[in-house]
């Protein structure tokens, strides 16, 4: 009944929210692709090591961040794969970096009430926390990586 009801969902809502929908769901599919592969492979690929992007908001993008964060919340209940944190952060950072929106992805350590080691991972663009927020205050940063749109992307764009 659940599965009926998110379908119906889905087709009533406008063209851009199925369009959002979509793209988290693949990106998802493609994150959970990347954590596969040895971390070291894609680490490059997530940013500038242990950098931050900064907390100011960019008032045209509040809106897109949120829209983001909310279409990788809901699609990562229906993937057929596991779509916990890292996935989440990463599908989330991937979709902002197409919006040429920065953001960083952070990385931590923590224990657990039986004293093992657990790990997190959120995701932040400005003042917004797109994925994980949830719990991170428990955990130590052990690594972060900033998604930045520097000039050399911007003149690319201006001169295409």
């Amino acid at each position: 009944m659940k599965l009926i009801k998110s379908i119906v969902t889905f087709f009533l809502a406008n063209n851009r929210t199925k369009a959002l929908f979509i793209e988290a769901y693949f990106m998802l599919a493609w994150a959970r692709f990347l954590k596969a592969i040895p971390f070291s492979k894609i680490a490059p690929s997530l940013g500038e090591s242990m950098e931050e992007t900064p907390y100011a908001p960019v008032n045209e993008n509040i809106k897109k961040v949120k829209n983001i964060s909310n279409a990788i919340q809901i699609m990562s209940h229906y993937t057929f794969w596991e779509s916990q944190c890292l996935v989440k952060a990463i599908a989330g950072m991937k979709m902002l970096e197409r919006r040429r929106i920065e953001s960083t992805l952070y990385l931590g350590t923590a224990r657990d009430e039986n004293g093992k080691m657990i790990a997190h991972a959120w995701l932040r663009s400005g003042p917004i926390y797109v994925s994980g927020a949830e719990g991170m205050e428990k955990f130590t940063v052990v690594g972060k990586f900033a998604k930045t749109i520097g000039l050399k992307e911007l003149e690319g764009e201006h001169n295409a």
